[in-house]
């Protein structure tokens, strides 16, 4: 899933800021309002979520080149996996920086 090199150290707070910054553009892109406030609760898609289906596919692929730039690591968020998650990754802000961190991290 993830190539990183092993000098890199990933922080959740990082990884919170990549999350909400591809947020930020891809509502700023479709013309909509970015929420005074995003944390961990934030819905991103699904029921009351900020993002329709293209806007959620915009959103992973900016934040999959965040990652790329920022920790040289190459990671695949939609994939089998994550698609077949009982509680899918793509919920809230939250659940989905989870799901990067663990990317990042396993061996």
């Amino acid at each position: 899933m993830s190539e990183s090199t092993s000098n890199t150290v990933v922080d959740r707070s990082t990884l919170l800021n990549i999350v909400v910054n591809a947020l930020d553009a891809t509502l700023a892109g479709q013309g909509d309002a970015t929420p005074s406030e995003i944390d961990d609760s934030t819905v991103l898609f699904g029921r009351d979520g900020l993002l329709d289906s293209l806007g959620l596919v915009t959103t992973v692929v900016e934040i999959e080149s965040k990652i790329l730039s920022e920790f040289d690591a190459s990671v695949v968020l939609a994939d089998d996996r994550a698609m077949s998650q009982r509680n899918s990754p793509f919920r809230t802000v939250g659940t989905l920086t989870d799901h990067i961190l663990s990317l990042l991290t396993e061996s």
